[in-house]
C-alpha cells in the first residue's frame, strides 16, 4: 500500500511540474519584445562595420591560391582514379 501511495505523490509532483513548466515557458514567450525590423537593421549595420574585409592584393592572391589548391586536388583525384581504372581492367 505504500507503494502505491508513493506511486501517487510522484504522478501528482510530475504533473504539478509540467503545469508549472508549462505556465514559465508561457510567461518568458509574453515576456519577450517584439520583431523590430529596424533594430535589425541597425544590429545588422553594427556587426559588419566590425568585419576585417581583405584587401584587393590579398583577395586575388587567397583566390588565386584556391583555384590553385582545388586544380591541383583535382588532378590528383583524376590521376588516381584512371590509375585504379587501369587496375581493375588488369585484375577482370
Amino acid at each position: 500500500m505504500a507503494k502505491k501511495d508513493e506511486a501517487d505523490v510522484k504522478a501528482q509532483k510530475e504533473v504539478k511540474d509540467s503545469k508549472e513548466s508549462k505556465e514559465s515557458r508561457k510567461a518568458a514567450a509574453e515576456a519577450q519584445p517584439s520583431f523590430s525590423f529596424v533594430a535589425f537593421l541597425q544590429g545588422t549595420r553594427e556587426e559588419l562595420d566590425k568585419v576585417v574585409w581583405p584587401s584587393r592584393q590579398q583577395l586575388i592572391s587567397e583566390s588565386i591560391a584556391v583555384i590553385l589548391m582545388v586544380t591541383l586536388s583535382a588532378t590528383l583525384i583524376y590521376l588516381v582514379d584512371n590509375l585504379f581504372g587501369w587496375a581493375a581492367r588488369q585484375v577482370f
